[in-house]
């Protein structure tokens, strides 16, 4: 049966509100949780950027949810320092916790002052970090020598469970290459073609573990409501790589933005005011063989989207995975 979270970005929602949006998406049904880590929004008009892992710490106790982010190690976060951060909030919620493990944005990254490398060095990087990582969460000391530097570092306090290490994917030359060392991959909607050539070329690289889907969506009572809600603060979002990847700032992604149309939103957003409509594009997600799908209503307020889906579109949504096995 495919399983449905919420996704918490922590770009659109200061963390108190986020918390309390958490805990509500498990009274409406959520099976689990995922989130961002940013250190900057897309947009000044989104306007949040918590500390994603004190909130998670508080998320995690606060609900008895499974949750996840995604994160780059290498540059704002050292490789020793993340593997302390996951091994700590494994112990502390024993199976409740994963991390995706990316090669990073320059919007995030770009605050220690360092260089943002080339694409194919940020790939050797996360390699690298990925290794560190796994060895520190297996209790070894751990040097290394390379893109990253360590020296004698080892976690103290693990969990019994290894978290598992999800690779963060778009593309098909990255599922491929990150099918060496990943224990699960998320991607985001896509034409369903690509997507399948994604799922494809993981397996086939000897990719293991689950498939999870990240599914941007905007609902409201009104369709100009929902279509308005996604425009404003989804449309920064809707420029693909290497900008995404190499524009710094909050204000460079709103310039860019400004030519983004209304229509490009829509292919990105599954935006609607019908829950018939997202109940059918969640089934169908749900058919191409997908896990888990994390559900993300772009807009800055959850309340009513989560109550809506709690009654109207989740409970579907099971009951006719259930009686598809």
């Amino acid at each position: 049966m495919t399983r449905y979270g919420f996704h918490a970005s922590h770009e659109q929602i200061s963390p108190s509100d986020l918390l309390r949006d958490v805990q509500h998406a498990e009274r409406a049904g959520f099976d689990m949780a995922m989130c961002s880590d940013h250190y900057s929004p897309w947009s000044a008009r989104q306007g949040h950027s918590g500390y994603t892992w004190a909130w998670l710490g508080a998320a995690l106790a606060t609900t008895s949810l499974t949750m996840g982010c995604v994160s780059a190690p290498g540059q704002r976060y050292h490789p020793a320092v993340a593997a302390q951060k996951i091994a700590t909030l494994s112990q502390m919620f024993e199976g409740r916790f994963w991390v995706a493990l990316g090669s990073g944005e320059a919007s995030n990254e770009h605050i220690t002052g360092d260089g943002w490398p080339r694409k194919e060095l940020r790939d050797q990087r996360l390699d690298e970090c990925v290794e560190v990582i796994r060895r520190l969460l297996s209790g070894e000391e751990v040097s290394h020598d390379g893109l990253v530097t360590v020296d004698r570092a080892r976690i103290w306090d693990l969990p019994q469970q290894q978290p598992k290490l999800i690779a963060p994917v778009v593309s098909v030359e990255s599922a491929a290459r990150v099918a060496a060392w990943a224990d699960g991959l998320i991607t985001i909607v896509q034409p369903e073609e690509q997507l399948r050539r994604v799922v494809e070329a993981y397996r086939e690289a000897g990719g293991r573990g689950e498939l999870s889907l990240q599914v941007h969506l905007s609902w409201a009572e009104r369709e100009q409501e929902a279509e308005d809600i996604a425009f404003d603060q989804w449309r920064s979002n809707v420029i693909g790589a290497p900008v995404a990847w190499d524009t710094e700032t909050a204000e460079a992604f709103d310039a860019i933005g400004e030519q983004v149309t209304r229509e490009a939103v829509r292919g990105a957003v599954q935006v609607s005011a019908d829950l018939s409509e997202h109940r059918e594009r969640l089934a169908h997600l749900a058919s191409l063989g997908f896990d888990d799908l994390y559900l993300h209503h772009v807009g800055q307020e959850q309340e009513a989207y989560l109550d809506a889906f709690g009654e109207q579109v989740l409970p579907q949504l099971t009951s006719s995975d259930a009686s598809r096995a």
